[in-house]
């Protein structure tokens, strides 16, 4: 019940910090940092678990 109540009061609010970003072309800068912060995460990520692998073999 309670979800349903959050849900009514955010349907006449704007995200002002948002708009602002989205109009100056700012949105796309922290999307893209975020994208290559990810990316960056997701390839360390692999190049242990290739490592591991490695080693785990070795053994």
């Amino acid at each position: 019940m309670l979800c349903f109540v959050a849900v009514k009061a955010q349907n006449g609010q704007d995200v002002e910090m948002a708009d602002t970003m989205r109009s100056s072309g700012k949105i796309y800068v922290v999307i893209g940092t975020i994208v290559i912060v990810f990316a960056g995460l997701a390839i360390y990520l692999f190049s242990i678990d290739r490592r591991l692998k490695k080693i785990e073999k070795e053994k």
